[in-house]
């Protein structure tokens, strides 16, 4: 059956669209699940809404035809600009959703930065660049509304989780979006590689497998990308070697163009360790670390 769901309009002609059925495979409830038979005492990161932090979800960033693109915003009150990071959930490009990102965005926010969890258009909807392409979008807009959302646009970091830092990281090395942070959590940097896994969800979100468009499946590879101009970037990783495919080789690469970079391992964790207590204050804690030194030194 065709994932594609489609309705009719009548306007002063017969107009057709098709809206496409969400995915919904991917969630934290049924990644508590599958990883509760192996932790059995993990629990769920509940959301807390702190009133020091004013949650603003499904704003519209950008529009493509009939389709809105949202992101959910996390502004904590202050007097002065703060800092604004960018965060990209995971999913493997196919499901998962930017709500999955409150109790995270909460906890970041708390420590003087402005959140902003993105929505992107998934693999089923559309292939590779498309999604980066939303991403880029999303950034655009808040800059743009940098009043609005009390945010030194000097001062921007991206952040993703699985997918999403794959993506963050691929953002931060071909794009000249004046990032100046990168956090990767337990996310590829390489799609064809030694130490890689990827197979069907990536040959979904680029369109074909490595055999069919290797030029795409190297353009979407961060590892691609690194220059003298890519910022420093923070990997926090679980100790599952496929989920950071690439990772010491741009750390070589970064060292040879004296750029910073930093792995934090989460040992004997799932590879969603982000989602879960016991793991979620450690994740928050090394990423507060980073981005104070990088963009509040």
């Amino acid at each position: 059956m065709s994932n594609l769901i489609c309705f009719f309009i009548l306007l002063t002609t017969n107009v057709a669209f098709c809206q496409v059925a969400k995915d919904t495979s991917y969630t934290i409830a049924s990644e508590y699940k599958k990883q509760l038979k192996k932790y059995p005492s993990i629990e769920i990161v509940q959301p807390k809404q702190n009133p020091l932090v004013i949650e603003q979800k499904n704003s519209v960033y950008h529009s493509i035809g009939n389709r809105d693109l949202h992101l959910d915003s996390y502004i904590f009150k202050s007097n002065k600009k703060l800092p604004a990071i960018i965060m990209l959930h995971d999913g493997g490009w196919k499901s998962g959703d930017k709500s999955m990102f409150q109790p995270f965005a909460e906890a970041i926010a708390l420590k003087w930065y402005q959140c902003f969890a993105i929505e992107y258009r998934l693999s089923d909807e559309a292939k590779y660049p498309a999604g980066i392409e939303d991403v880029l979008k999303a950034i655009e807009y808040i800059k743009n509304n940098a009043e609005k959302f009390n945010i030194d646009t000097k001062k921007i970091a991206i952040l993703g989780r699985s997918s999403g830092g794959q993506m963050a990281s691929l953002i931060g090395t071909k794009f000249n979006t004046d990032i100046k942070a990168i956090v990767n959590i337990d996310g590829i940097v390489a799609f064809h590689h030694p130490e890689s896994a990827e197979g069907k969800y990536a040959a979904l979100w680029l369109g074909g497998t490595y055999e069919e468009v290797p030029e795409i499946w190297n353009d979407a590879s961060a590892l691609s990308h690194v220059d003298k101009n890519t910022p420093p970037i923070l990997f926090i990783n679980s100790q599952h070697d496929r989920f950071h495919a690439g990772r010491n080789d741009m750390i070589e690469k970064l060292d040879s163009y004296k750029i910073y970079s930093k792995v934090e391992q989460i040992p004997d964790s799932p590879h969603t360790f982000w989602l879960f207590h016991p793991w979620f204050e450690q994740t928050i804690q090394y990423t507060i670390n980073f981005l104070d030194e990088k963009l509040k030194s």
